[in-house]
């Protein structure tokens, strides 16, 4: 059909009064639906709507409803309906690519091959409609049927591979969204221990995903008793090679089972690695280093080595700082100093309140310890180290209390007997 003819027919359809008025009711439907729509997103009482997508189908749902009902009144109206069944179809196909995109969106991080396969997934179910409506897609399904590959004592066509592939592709990712949805559900809960967050959300995606895979295979026709080969080959493969990656996931179970290390909790591991719990995987644990660098540590060492835990049960620590005072000094007067200017530091706790204490008797004077308590141990504590012992300097040559020298720098000394 040439491009006038086309016109021509189009001109001789929109000359019709019965089509003319099917046009009018689509367009009131259409309308009608949209100011739905819009009333509904700008509704807040239920959030939870928009976190989901409930609210991008409001258009294209209402639509088809509004659309259906004026079907089943054109109907007893005894009214000829060509063009609302297409109008449907079109509305549910604007559903499909509105629930795929949200769904890709909410499971994948954004990136740009996202975005093509959001433009390649819109185009595939628009190009679908567009064909079931002008009738070929009928032909198009038997022409893929037609052709088979042989595969043992069996066949399978290229319609059935491509419905496998969409099937699998599609309950993976739905499986893949609900667990989305279930882990901002659990993250949100109050009341819930942060470990036991991770429990149950790791536990929940692979069900959903172990679910998704058995639905997928059962929908394209496989037999699911295949999977006991493949069971045993990967347990003969647990057996033999990964045994580290199975410890590393069966501890990091019972890490967050017995939350004998929680998120924001700081740890030390050995002598070099200490910071705070910023993430607890099936795999492994990172920790956050008070220098901006991040450890990786896999959680086999965490059940096997001993961890430092500094807030396990209280969030407070104690700091201990150590300042050396000569011999002959007044010593009752150097630990009222010491609690003076601790009970001035700003992170210091008033309860318990500092104590200074004389700790030990040395060579070349006398070892005095504060200690102090804070609540902020995530701060580090260097800095409270060096505001105190800054204020104490300053305080000791202010009242004449000396501190001792060591031998090695007293014979440097202009005079020192040798």
């Amino acid at each position: 059909m040439d491009i006038t003819a086309l016109i021509a027919s189009l001109m001789a359809s929109l000359s019709d009064v019965a089509t003319l008025r099917e046009l009018i009711v689509i367009a009131v439907v259409l309308v009608t639906a949209a100011l739905l729509a819009r009333a509904l997103r700008q509704r807040r009482v239920r959030p939870a709507l928009q976190e989901q997508g409930a609210k991008r189908l409001a258009f294209p749902l209402t639509a088809v409803l509004l659309l259906f009902v004026a079907r089943v009144i054109a109907f007893h109206l005894g009214w000829k309906l060509h063009l609302i069944g297409i109008a449907i179809q079109l509305m549910l196909a604007m559903a499909g690519v509105r629930i795929v995109v949200f769904a890709l969106r909410n499971v994948f991080a954004p990136s740009g091959w996202l975005a093509n396969f959001e433009r390649s997934a819109a185009t595939l179910i628009w190009c679908a409609v567009a064909l079931d409506i002008l009738g070929v897609l009928p032909e198009i399904i038997q022409w893929l049927d037609s052709y088979s590959l042989h595969i043992g004592k069996g066949h399978i066509s290229l319609w059935q591979i491509l419905q496998g592939l969409t099937t699998v592709v599609v309950t993976v990712i739905t499986a893949l969204w609900l667990g989305g949805i279930v882990d901002a559900r659990l993250h949100a809960a109050q009341g819930l221990d942060s470990s036991l967050r991770v429990v149950f959300s790791r536990i929940v995606k692979a069900l959903l995903l172990f679910v998704a895979v058995l639905l997928g295979m059962s929908l394209v026709g496989l037999d699911i008793t295949t999977l006991s080969v493949f069971g045993g080959a990967l347990g003969v493969g647990l057996g033999l090679g990964m045994q580290k990656i199975a410890s590393n996931y069966v501890s990091g179970f019972i890490i967050l089972l017995d939350r004998s290390i929680r998120i924001g909790n700081l740890i030390q591991i050995g002598a070099d690695t200490r910071g705070e719990v910023l993430q607890i995987t099936t795999r492994y644990t990172v920790l956050g280093g008070g220098n901006g660098t991040h450890f990786i540590v896999p959680n086999e060492l965490l059940v096997g080595a001993v961890v430092q835990n500094e807030t396990f049960t209280l969030s407070r620590m104690r700091v201990a700082i150590v300042v050396p005072v000569a011999y002959g000094q007044d010593t009752e007067r150097a630990l009222q100093i010491l609690e003076e200017v601790a009970a001035a530091e700003k992170r210091v706790l008033e309860e318990p309140a500092p104590r200074a204490s004389l700790a030990e008797f040395t060579d070349v004077g006398i070892k005095l310890e504060l200690g102090v308590w804070i609540n902020d141990p995530l701060q580090g504590t260097l800095s409270v180290r060096s505001n105190i012992q800054r204020a104490v300097l300053a305080r000791f040559i202010a009242e004449g209390i000396d501190m001792p020298q060591p031998k090695a720098a007293a014979k440097q000394l202009p005079g020192a007997s040798v």
